[in-house]
C-alpha cells in the first residue's frame, strides 16, 4: 500500500473522512481495551510546541492499539536549527512506523511529509489542525446522528482550527458560518478552497464580521482562544479587537435552543467564553476532548493498515 499522510484534509474525500469516522465509532465502543492493531509498531511524537490533549490522547491511543510511542520534544530535535526537517524525516523513517508532528510552521509538516517513507500526521501547524477537525465533526455526528441540516457558527479568530473545521465541515455537507473581527479572517487561500468545496458538496459557507448574524439559529457554536501560542505580544490588542465576539449567554441565546457548544481547548475563561456557557448544559467540550483519542486511533488505523 502506498504511503499516505494526513497533512491537512484538503486531499481527503468525503468518503475517506466517513471511513475514519466509522472506524472511530467502532474503536470508541472498545474504549479501554488493548488491541493488537499496531502490535510491534512504533509511532513517534515529534513536537515543537507543548501539548496536553494532543500528546496524551496520542500516547494513550497508541498504547491501546498495541503500539509503542516515543515522544520527541524540542530539546531532542529542533527542526531547522539542530537538523533540517528533511534529514529528520529520513532518519526517523528508519526507526519508526509513523510520525505525528506538531510544528511551528506548515512548511515543516510538508517537508516531513515529502521526505519521510512512513505516514506523517499533522498534530498541529500554524495553518491546519486536521485531527482536531475530525474529532469535531465526529462529535457533531455523535450528538445529532446526522450531518443534514446542521449549521456551525464559528466565532472568533480565523486560525488553524478554524481552517480545518471549515474544510472538514464543508466536505461533509455542513453549513459553516464564520464570524471574525476585521483583519482576523481565515486565510484567503483557505476561503478560496472553502468556496470550491462548498460548491462541490452542496454545502454553504458564509464569512461575516457579525457574530449575531453567524450564530442565529445555529445548531453548533464553536470558538477558540483569541491569542494562540506565539501571539503573546498581540494579546492586549486582541482583547480589544475580539471584545464583541465573546460567547456569553446573551449571544448563545440567539442559537437553536438545542445547540451544542464546542471548544478545542485550552479555554481562556472570561475571554472568548464565559463560565456559564462552557460549563452549561449545551457544552460538549469534554466529550469533544475525549473524542480526539478515538478519532486519532482511527487515523492511525486508516493510515497504517497493511
Amino acid at each position: 500500500m502506498k504511503k499516505r499522510n494526513l497533512l491537512s484534509l484538503e486531499n481527503y474525500s468525503p468518503d475517506e473522512i466517513q471511513q475514519i469516522l466509522t472506524l472511530a465509532a467502532d474503536l470508541k465502543k472498545q474504549k479501554g481495551l488493548r488491541l493488537d492493531i499496531l502490535s510491534g509498531r512504533s509511532v513517534g511524537l515529534l513536537f515543537q510546541k507543548p501539548s496536553n490533549r494532543t500528546r496524551v490522547s496520542f500516547e494513550v491511543g497508541i498504547w491501546q492499539l498495541g503500539g509503542n510511542c516515543i515522544y520527541l520534544g524540542p530539546e531532542e530535535i529542533d527542526l531547522g536549527k539542530r537538523e533540517s526537517a528533511q534529514d529528520v524525516a529520513k532518519t526517523l523513517s528508519r526507526y519508526l512506523d509513523a510520525i505525528v508532528a506538531r510544528t511551528h510552521t506548515h512548511e515543516d509538516i510538508i517537508a516531513l511529509g515529502n521526505n519521510a517513507s512512513v505516514p506523517i500526521i499533522n498534530g498541529l501547524s500554524n495553518l491546519y489542525h486536521p485531527c482536531q477537525a475530525l474529532a469535531d465533526i465526529f462529535s457533531i455526528k455523535e450528538k445529532f446522528g446526522t450531518f443534514q441540516d446542521i449549521s456551525i457558527a464559528y466565532i472568533g479568530d480565523g486560525n488553524n482550527v478554524c481552517h480545518s473545521l471549515i474544510l472538514a465541515g464543508l466536505k461533509m455537507g455542513l453549513t459553516i458560518n464564520v464570524a471574525t473581527p476585521q483583519g482576523y479572517e481565515p486565510s484567503p487561500q483557505i476561503v478560496s478552497k472553502a468556496e470550491k468545496i462548498a460548491q462541490d458538496n452542496g454545502a454553504h459557507f458564509v464569512l461575516t464580521h457579525s457574530a449575531q448574524n453567524a450564530i442565529k439559529a445555529a445548531k453548533v457554536i464553536y470558538t477558540d482562544v483569541w491569542t494562540s501560542m506565539g501571539q503573546e505580544k498581540e494579546a492586549q490588542q486582541r482583547l480589544q479587537d475580539f471584545a464583541d465576539y465573546q460567547l456569553n449567554r446573551s449571544l448563545t441565546d440567539l442559537a437553536d435552543p438545542q445547540h451544542i457548544f464546542m471548544h478545542c481547548l485550552p479555554a481562556h475563561r472570561g475571554q472568548e467564553v464565559t463560565d456559564e456557557v462552557i460549563d452549561g448544559p449545551n457544552s460538549i467540550v469534554f466529550d469533544q476532548a475525549e473524542n480526539r483519542m478515538h478519532v486519532q486511533k482511527a487515523v492511525l488505523h486508516f493510515l497504517m493498515k497493511p
